[in-house]
């Protein structure tokens, strides 16, 4: 055996370790801004706090929201969505206890990449019942919201006490602006949405600026894992707003 074989060998090992801890990195930084663009303009994970929309979203069910085609097709009456609290939805938050400053670290990173759902409390789920121009009123003497004068059948998706079959018990008579929607929670008795606003400057309504996306999987828990129904049948007889 060669000097320069003995000498050369541990140098390449270390050489070799290093170029292998590179290209790690190098994966690890193009995976996190892979993320990171896929969670901004195409798709982002949220968890599900709250009742308000069962029975078709459980609590701490995990959907996954398309934020790109919306932006091509728009929203329409039925689609579940993700909005962004257009102020007085949502109580006052409550600071959490700080926890370790690592993980606090990671967590935000996460979040920021896409791989976290820590922000989803700061975030609402409700689903389209009318979009700019519509005139929405509850109820008809069915116990039926009427769009544009025609009455909508929600029995279907609707979380209603057994018997029950008004899809809201709290009146209502709005038009939606331009720019904005009407959006209600599947769970009525159990929803603090549209309805639950009016008295605000926004009078109820969510701007198209504040909405995520529109929900269209369910991931979470294992046995749950579905499309997210938009039953957009039930609003196919509805005329042009006026």
């Amino acid at each position: 055996m060669s000097s320069e074989s003995v000498t050369d060998g541990p140098g390449k090992r270390r050489r070799g370790f290093w170029i292998f801890l590179r290209d790690v990195l190098v994966i690890i930084v193009i995976a996190a801004l892979v993320s990171f663009l896929v969670k901004t303009f195409i798709v982002r994970s949220f968890y599900i706090p709250s009742a308000s929309m069962e029975r078709t979203l459980m609590v701490d069910d995990r959907i996954l929201v398309d934020e790109l085609t919306p932006r091509w097709t728009g929203y329409q009456r039925g689609d579940v969505v993700v909005f962004e609290d257009p102020g007085g939805w949502l109580p006052p938050a409550v600071q959490k206890p700080a926890g370790p400053p690592l993980l606090e670290g990671i967590d935000k990173l996460l979040t920021v990449i896409g791989l976290s759902t820590s922000d989803s409390e700061d975030h609402l789920v409700k689903r389209i019942i009318g979009v700019g121009g519509d005139h929405v009123v509850c109820c008809n003497a069915l116990g039926q919201i009427e769009i544009n004068g025609a009455p909508i059948d929600e029995l279907s998706y609707l979380d209603l006490p057994e018997g029950d079959t008004q899809a809201s018990n709290d009146p209502f008579d709005v038009t939606v602006p331009e720019g904005a929607l009407w959006l209600l929670g599947d769970n009525r008795d159990r929803s603090q949405d549209a309805r639950a606003h009016q008295d605000l400057p926004s009078g109820g309504f969510v701007p198209l600026e504040n909405v995520v996306g529109k929900a269209f999987l369910i991931t979470w828990p294992l046995g749950r894992i579905s499309a997210v129904d938009g039953h957009h049948d039930i609003f196919n007889g509805i005329p042009d707003a006026q």
